[in-house]
């Protein structure tokens, strides 16, 4: 028979399935798959169940229902100082994951090229292969993670049709700041290209780091195109309601790949979406806070059983080096280890890039019960404290 599609056909599953049914299977503490393990708040909730009462539940239409339209246009108002049009400057996504497959949809040809920056979302380099699309990768490189200008500056050339940013950063929660914004900024004005934001963790970034949309810089408007989350925001991942935002030449061109993906989306998980982007300025300080006070307690713990703890501004996750560790194995080897014998279950970092890895450092997902961590820092202590006395980690 002939050939299927080469790339689909030799992409494995993912890291976070392989992971989380490896946790499933040995009873572990899941600090590998990035969701909260408490549901978002109790009124958004009921208001998404009341909502299936109504008798509204054909077809929402194609950018997203009117009310959710204008409180992401309200919510960019509100935080960032933006000017979004409700009707023509936003498109509401099946998840954030398929805002950024329209986005790239909407802006590449075969043969662009697109600069990446690891490490990266996994969704990221497959989809701009599918599109035709060239990668350019750019790395940050552990522990701070700073951004490499000469590097970034070489991989844009007159063919460069946009970058990708994420920030804050999975998986390693950079959050990037003005003056690398604005050598971004400059970078796209000067090759005339776009930039796709992925901005999933708006909201999710710890003082004194702040979140800098690259949309609000002088001259940035009209390349950007803007990605939210209303699972990240509201701890509700399973519903899948993303958003973009944008100038409305480039939203409708998201809107026909959208059209073209899944159409339109759940209307009363949209309804309860616009009731939480309208919460009070104390929600979104809470829930930024309360994971803050999360991740100090496992960086802190994970430091005290001899981890190497990089600093994380940003999202649900920690990056740890375990080299002090003396493993003789990588960094997936590794989170088998721990996953099958400790009890916990993370991440390797190698995922989050395209080849030669780093393999020293494995990310933990700290959105979870705080008696969770404290537990999964106890399994960890249970198992690494003889084979510290014995050099044998």
């Amino acid at each position: 028979m002939k050939t299927t599609n080469l790339l689909l056909s030799q992409t494995g599953t993912t890291i976070f399935t392989l992971m989380s049914a490896l946790a499933a299977r040995h009873g572990a503490i899941n600090l590998g798959q990035g969701f909260p393990d408490q549901d978002g708040p109790a009124d958004l909730i009921e208001a998404a169940a009341d909502a299936l009462r109504d008798g509204r539940n054909q077809y929402a239409p194609l950018t997203g229902l009117p009310e959710l339209r204008q409180a992401v246009a309200a919510a960019n108002r509100r935080f960032y100082g933006l000017e979004i049009d409700p009707d023509s400057g936003v498109v509401v996504t099946s998840g954030a994951t398929e805002a950024i497959c329209a986005c790239l949809m909407a802006l590449i040809n075969p043969g662009d090229e697109v600069v990446l920056i690891e490490p990266l979302y996994d969704t990221y380099l497959p989809v701009v292969t599918l599109l035709g699309g060239i990668a350019k990768l750019v790395r940050l490189h552990p522990p701070e993670w700073t951004l490499p200008y000469n590097e970034l500056a070489d991989a844009f050339s007159p063919r460069t049709k946009l970058l990708l940013l994420n920030t804050p950063m999975n998986p390693c929660g950079k959050v990037f700041n003005e003056k690398e914004l604005s050598f971004i900024a400059d970078l796209l004005e000067q090759y005339d290209a776009y930039a796709v934001c992925d901005e999933v963790y708006e909201h999710l970034v710890f003082s004194p780091a702040r979140h800098i949309p690259l949309m609000t810089l002088p001259g940035m408007f009209e390349r950007c195109l803007r990605i939210g989350s209303a699972g990240k925001t509201f701890s509700l991942t399973g519903w899948k309601i993303g958003y973009i935002s944008g100038p409305p030449a480039l939203v409708e061109l998201t809107a026909k790949a959208h059209q073209n993906l899944t159409f339109c989306t759940a209307p009363n998980l949209q309804r309860a979406v616009a009731l939480g982007l309208a919460k009070p300025d104390d929600y979104f300080q809470g829930l930024a806070e309360g994971l803050k006070a999360k991740r100090d307690v496992l960086a802190q713990g994970l430091a005290h059983l001899g981890f190497g703890v990089l600093p994380a501004d940003g999202s649900y996750f920690v990056t740890t080096d375990f080299s002090a560790f003396g493993y003789a194995g990588d960094d997936t080897a590794f989170c088998r280890e721990i996953t099958e014998h400790a009890g916990v279950a993370a991440i390797p970092v190698s995922a989050f890039y395209a080849a030669d890895p780093p393999t020293s450092y494995i990310r933990f997902a700290f959105c979870k019960q705080e008696a969770v961590l404290q537990e999964a820092l106890a399994r960890l202590e249970r198992y690494l404290a003889p084979k510290r006395l014995t050099g044998t980690a």
